[in-house]
């Protein structure tokens, strides 16, 4: 029997309701949360300097845009094939042991490239390998961190506790690549993956802290029949079920996804626009990669400040204005300008990839969040694969405006794709929050 849920509303908002700072930092009052949620501020920015200084190497051993979208795709390639299995795992296993493991194979990770360029040995394949592995951790490591927040926040603070993670990791996207730009200019890219390496021993320590006696554990449903030892390979049909089952998660996941596949390629394209387009080179590659950060955090910020309830119809607003504003950016040979633009299309990325993910965290059962947050990551990350291969052939061919302008106009086809969804469910009368998402 086809199961049915709310497809607009995520939840009820919870009877207490702070107001001004105390309400954007609610979550914050957890021990087990704030541990974690200040660890992952050094972790996080050491993670965006290797990112930016990834991408650099990669120009500097290639100088092939081609590449560029190779190594980006490599590394998500682990999540692509295996994001759904990791949720498994995070159903199954405690999720502070795998994040204690996935966190200490990212540090060796991050080293081994230090001492490879350090050494003077670093060639494209090490990239290629590295990559991979980071990938193949990732698919392990998103899934238990997104169902983690649960268990350090609880469901009544997990609004704001996702929206303080988002915030989080914009504040490391302004400081990680423009710091990670000085320092390239400054001392070579090899010092971005050394701090990176240092870095993780920071939620290394946190997750050893943790008390997990204060973890807001989620009870699990009796074993039916059959289930018990459940093949590992079996299980993500569940979490598959049920987003079928479940419209506004299907259409949520969906579009998101495909806008994420489409549009979010700017890994690769940042590099070619500051050197080939606006004539910046490496410190205005790392302004462009800031000033997109800086949009993101204010979007985190505000959805944090207001504890903004997630609807279909913000997901898709939002979408469309990052289609908008990311032509407007292809457009643009103006390094002021472009600046602008980046920071508004990371306001606009970050609201719909944030609403997106908040209303399918606070919809999916305790009991398959770890499996439903894994095809998120399937859908979110792993569509980066395709895209970053997609853009960088693209910018091959035609250069990197033409392949943003086509990005932009897939993104707008997906997005009008997802209004006629939604509009079709309000008339099938599959849409019981629709008349929520008015006010």
């Amino acid at each position: 029997m086809t199961q049915k849920a709310p497809e607009i509303a995520a939840s009820p908002a919870p009877q207490r309701d702070p107001r001004g700072l105390p309400r954007a930092l609610s979550a914050l009052r957890q021990r087990n949360f704030r541990l974690f949620w200040f660890a992952q501020m050094v972790s996080v920015t050491g993670t965006y300097m290797q990112v930016i200084g990834q991408a650099w190497l990669t120009l500097e051993l290639t100088h092939s845009a081609l590449q560029l979208g190779v190594v980006g795709a490599i590394q998500y390639l682990g999540v692509l094939l295996f994001a759904v299995f990791g949720g498994v795992v995070a159903d199954r296993w405690p999720k502070r042991l795998i994040l204690l493991c996935t966190q200490t194979v990212a540090m060796l990770q991050a080293a081994a490239l230090w001492a490879l360029i350090a050494s003077h040995t670093i060639q494209l394949w090490h990239l290629y390998a590295l990559a991979l592995l980071l990938g193949l951790t990732n698919s392990l490591d998103r899934p238990a961190r997104s169902a983690f927040v649960m268990e350090l926040a609880g469901r009544a603070d997990l609004p704001n506790a996702v929206a303080l993670n988002s915030s989080l990791g914009n504040l490391a996207r302004v400081v990680g690549p423009g710091l990670g730009g000085i320092l390239i200019a400054a001392s070579g890219v090899q010092t971005l993956f050394l701090l990176n390496a240092i870095s993780y021993l920071a939620p290394l320590a946190a997750l050893s802290l943790i008390r997990a006696s204060e973890l807001h554990a989620q009870p699990r449903p009796a074993a039916r029949n059959g289930d018990k030892g459940a093949s590992v390979w079996a299980s993500p049909r569940e979490g598959f079920a049920y987003i079928w089952a479940t419209p506004a998660v299907c259409l949520v996941i969906v579009v998101v996804g495909v806008a994420l596949l489409f549009g979010s390629n700017f890994n690769v394209l940042l590099p070619l626009f500051a050197t080939n387009i606006l004539h910046t080179g490496a410190p205005g590659y790392g302004l462009l990669s800031a000033a997109m950060s800086v949009g993101a955090l204010l979007a985190a910020l505000w959805m944090a400040w207001g504890n903004r309830r997630p609807t279909t119809r913000r997901v898709l607003v939002a979408a469309l204005a990052f289609a908008v504003v990311e032509a407007g950016f292809a457009l643009s040979r103006s390094a002021l300008l472009s600046l602008g633009l980046i920071a508004v299309v990371g306001f606009a990325e970050t609201s719909y990839a944030e609403f997106g993910a908040m209303l399918v965290q606070l919809m999916a059962p305790d009991h398959l969040r770890g499996r439903v947050m894994s095809v998120c990551t399937l859908f979110f990350d792993g569509s980066v694969l395709p895209g970053y291969l997609l853009v960088g052939w693209l910018a091959q061919q035609a250069g990197a405006p033409t392949a943003l302008l086509i990005s932009a106009a897939l993104c707008l086809l997906v997005v009008g794709a997802g209004w006629l969804w939604r509009a079709a469910a309000i008339r099938e009368g599959r849409d019981g929050g629709a008349a929520s998402e008015q006010s």
